[in-house]
């Protein structure tokens, strides 16, 4: 059996990322095989996106009124997202309730890439120049690297195979480093590596392709 998943995530973040971001969310995609002996292998990539920033990045360009100017002297309304993509290989295991169910506890382990960075939002109605173009990658903490995830939860097929979901909770840990090569609001190069963390829920709205003993047919 193939499962093609279309996923949406809610995630609290912790450790290094805590320090940035506020919780986000998530959507994307996973495309698993599911052998008779129920074993799990698939890939999948989510984007993650957000609205809670906790690191200002743009002090330095703020005066003591806290605002920023765009070119033509008036006050900038600069915003500030988070924005992240992830990508992974996962292997588990379903574990059914019977033989005769194809329902049960989906447990996975996944290997993969985890990227993270600030979404700096222009001001429609003005230019800011040093907010302009490359000048963006000097604020924006771009950050990614290797990420080990977890997921245990419960997948449901249904028997009319009108009703497939899945729905569960989702622990991922990266070490990640800054990818600019200088902070231009600190005036230093970062170097260190991070330790991020999230944990969060994730459904899964799942569309079972049935492979027969027929290898030439495939049932919807």
């Amino acid at each position: 059996m193939l499962l093609l998943n279309f996923q949406y995530g809610v995630h609290l973040p912790g450790a290094d990322l805590n320090k940035r971001f506020g919780p986000s969310f998530s959507a994307g995609a996973a495309f698993d095989l599911l052998t008779k002996n129920n074993w799990l292998a698939g890939i999948q990539a989510g984007f993650h996106f957000g609205d809670n920033v906790d690191e200002n990045v743009l002090n330095s360009l703020t005066g003591a009124d806290g605002l920023i100017f765009n070119d033509d002297i008036f006050p900038a309304e600069i915003r500030l997202r988070q924005r992240g993509l992830a990508f992974n290989a996962e292997f588990g295991r379903i574990f059914r309730s019977n033989q005769r169910s194809r329902s049960g506890i989906r447990a996975t382990l996944g290997l993969g890439f985890f990227q993270h960075k600030i979404r700096i939002q222009d001001d429609p109605l003005g230019k800011v120049s040093s907010l302009s173009g490359t000048y963006k990658k000097g604020y924006d903490r771009l950050s990614n690297g290797f990420a080990t995830t977890q997921f245990i939860g419960y997948q449901y097929l249904s028997a009319n195979r009108r009703i497939n979901l899945m729905i569960g909770m989702e622990f991922t840990q990266a070490w990640t480093k800054n990818r600019r090569s200088f902070n231009f609001d600190q005036r230093i190069r970062q170097t260190d590596t991070r330790f991020d963390l999230l944990t969060g829920w994730r459904i899964g709205w799942t569309m079972p392709l049935y492979i027969g003993e027929n290898p030439d047919e495939i049932r919807y």
